[in-house]
């Protein structure tokens, strides 16, 4: 889902007045009053259809519950829906903006935090539904990628990244268990292994899940990149996919497009590991018959990388009010719930169970989250994502050392 703005971010800091008008989470009943009628475009990533049709059921129920029409305005780069606020500020549309509801993490958060393309900070904490969060054992849901949230944006789900196998060709003995072990796994089995091409968010996740293990020291990813010493501390990364490379399918001549079309490569015998960022993803392929019912999960014992996702307000949406119901729905017990099972997405929730009311705690004991998913304690431990400027930086030497033509 996350993109980098590239130019269009170069136009400088920008001030974002509060609208007078600008509705009011503390007063719910007002925002209520105000957003029905209204109509939301809320830009997300359109190239999953469980997810599609799980913003479809929630467009439905948003609008026979508020009278909010929902519309999803379908991206493939979430760049696109933030370049549209940028050209907007630009213009002078400070009100009455096309894009009332985005879709995001990562450095498109931060570039628009940056900029001051965002509503008002603390309205996500003054959401009805934020007394459900679990702040105490996520803390990504107030962290973006190193950058505080600030109530800018409201959590939607939880990633963390998983691999996936086919149990009846690969024997789970043989997995590998860090990068190390998957480079001499991937020569032991020549072809069997790739990753989408930055930047694309999955492959650049793999990127950076490399370079978390290897670096000499994580703290630097912790800070925006050091053009000084960017060299040094990737160098290991580079000399790891040097390696990789050529024991890779196509020999690393070709890649996955995105997640998806890596997918359909384990299901078609093409590759034996694949991975994303949902450890529900093979149970739902499993559900949805994309994926054999022999595919099984897997992670690295010393961990992977985590995040939250969000939903975030532009400074200039013309439906504010419908975009805080929106939000505010998509965080309930009920849509999140929903929003975990396999069988409609498997996004795990941001919630806490222990806060939730009897009734809505059964929501979620009651699911069956898949023969494929793990348990949370078969996880492993939790990564920190670097800075959001080293998903740019990466992805920029990436393209310049394997890139179309290189």
């Amino acid at each position: 889902m996350i993109r980098t703005i590239v130019a269009a971010l170069a136009l400088g800091a920008l001030v974002n007045a509060t609208s007078a008008g600008e509705p009011d989470p503390r007063d719910w009943d007002a925002v209520l009053a105000d957003a029905r009628g209204e109509t939301v475009y809320f830009n997300a990533w359109g190239g999953s259809q469980n997810i599609n049709a799980y913003i479809e059921w929630a467009g439905a129920e948003i609008e026979r519950r508020f009278g909010i029409e929902l519309v999803q305005v379908k991206l493939d780069d979430t760049a696109n829906a933030v370049a549209k606020v940028v050209a907007e500020k630009a213009a002078g549309k400070d009100e009455g903006g096309s894009v009332d509801l985005i879709w995001i993490n990562g450095e498109n958060f931060a570039a628009m935090k940056r900029q001051d393309l965002l509503m008002t900070p603390g309205w996500a904490e003054d959401l009805p539904n934020w007394q459900y969060v679990d702040v105490e054992n996520k803390p990504t849901v107030r962290t973006d990628f190193t950058v505080p949230v600030e109530g800018l944006e409201s959590p939607w789900g939880m990633a963390k990244l998983v691999f996936f196998y086919d149990e009846a060709r690969t024997d789970p003995a043989d997995l590998p268990s860090d990068a190390q072990s998957l480079l001499e796994w991937a020569r032991a089995n020549p072809g069997r292994f790739s990753y989408p091409q930055p930047p694309d968010f999955i492959g650049s996740s793999f990127l950076k899940q490399v370079l978390v293990e290897l670096v000499e020291d994580r703290s630097v990813l912790q800070e925006p990149v050091d053009e000084a010493t960017f060299d040094a501390v990737t160098a290991p990364l580079f000399a790891y996919l040097d390696e990789l490379h050529p024991a890779m399918w196509r020999s690393g001549r070709a890649y996955p497009q995105n997640y998806p079309a890596m997918k359909q490569m384990l299901a078609d015998n093409e590759v034996d590991i694949i991975f994303a960022f949902n450890p529900a993803e093979a149970s739902s392929a499993i559900e949805n018959g994309e994926l054999p019912d022999t595919v099984r999960s897997f992670t690295f014992p010393a961990g992977t990388l985590a995040n939250t996702h969000f939903l975030a307000i532009p400074y200039n949406a013309a439906s504010k009010a419908g975009a805080l119901v929106t939000a505010n729905f998509l965080l309930s017990p009920e849509a999140q719930a929903r929003k975990q099972d396999p069988k409609v997405w498997g996004d795990p929730t941001v919630l806490a169970p222990g806060k939730l009311e009897p009734a809505d705690r059964r929501r979620f004991t009651a699911l069956d989250l898949g023969v494929a998913t793990l348990a949370p304690d078969e996880l492993g431990p939790a990564l920190d994502e670097p800075h959001p400027s080293w998903m740019e930086r990466l992805e920029g030497e990436w393209k310049r050392r394997y890139g179309v033509g290189n």
